[in-house]
């Protein structure tokens, strides 16, 4: 899982926003002020109850502030900035990481499971596929899910920099198939037909435009129907996580021994 770190540092000395501070139980949460019932934990949820019902674009520290019936400034006393905000929402929505089996798996079966944990919890939450990414995991949740991939490799010989680089790969490929599947879910969504018929479209379109002197292999995907038969993406994720840990096999074999 990729995370975000900024805003202005706290006092704990971690150099993290107080109210990241405050995810980590580093410092009390405020206590006193005009609407005592405002908590940090209310404040997340209904921004994580707007993204999910309309998009990350209806996040705003005034519309969040409207759904919990207070003045905008009231936030502030609990979350600098909407960057902020953005990292407790990623924390809350996605959640910790499923314990691990037992007993363990190989390195590859954990690996594999991992990686589709995250995509399950991507999936319920596609909207978070939007937030931006500007630092490395500083929250709970997300270092918990670091940390599981780390331990999945357990066993490979593997040093740490080629772990993180794993991991990093890993989770990559994830965030992009389920990216992807947003971004599909958005374009069936805005043309008001069903995903079939938007393919189809697309095909006609295609047709039309990919001269087959030019365009040879994609004019028989065309001409095969290949675009437009049902796909099955659990099967298109397998297929592409079982690539790359076929790479990440021969890089074991090669360096872990």
């Amino acid at each position: 899982m990729t995370g975000n770190a900024g805003g202005v540092a706290g006092e704990g000395g971690t150099g993290l926003p107080a109210s990241i501070e405050a995810a980590w139980g580093l410092r009390d949460r405020p206590a006193k002020g005009p609407r005592p019932g405002l908590t940090l934990t209310r404040i997340v949820d209904a921004a994580v109850g707007l993204a999910a019902a309309e998009g990350l674009g209806a996040v705003s520290m005034g519309r969040v502030a409207k759904e919990l019936g207070v003045s905008t400034m009231s936030l502030y006393r609990y979350v600098a900035a909407k960057d902020e905000l953005y990292i407790l929402m990623l924390e809350a929505a996605i959640g910790a990481p499923p314990p691990p089996p037992d007993p363990a798996p190989g390195w590859r079966e954990a690996l594999t499971l991992w990686a589709r944990a995250q995509r399950e919890a991507y999936h319920r939450n596609l909207w978070s596929l939007r937030l931006p990414v500007s630092g490395p995991p500083s929250t709970p949740h997300m270092v918990a899910w670091w940390e599981r991939g780390m331990v999945a490799l357990d066993g490979t010989g593997l040093d740490d920099g080629a772990r993180i680089s794993v991991i990093l790969l890993v989770s990559g490929f994830v965030r992009n198939e389920a990216l992807t599947t947003a971004d599909l879910n958005a374009a069936v969504a805005a043309s008001a037909g069903s995903a079939r018929q938007v393919r189809e479209g697309y095909g006609r379109t295609l047709r039309r435009l990919a001269d087959p002197a030019r365009y040879p292999s994609v004019a028989r995907l065309l001409a095969e129907g290949g675009l437009e038969e049902d796909g099955e993406p659990d099967a298109d994720f397998a297929f592409g996580l079982n690539c790359l840990l076929d790479g990440v096999d021969a890089l074991v074999r090669r360096q872990g021994g």
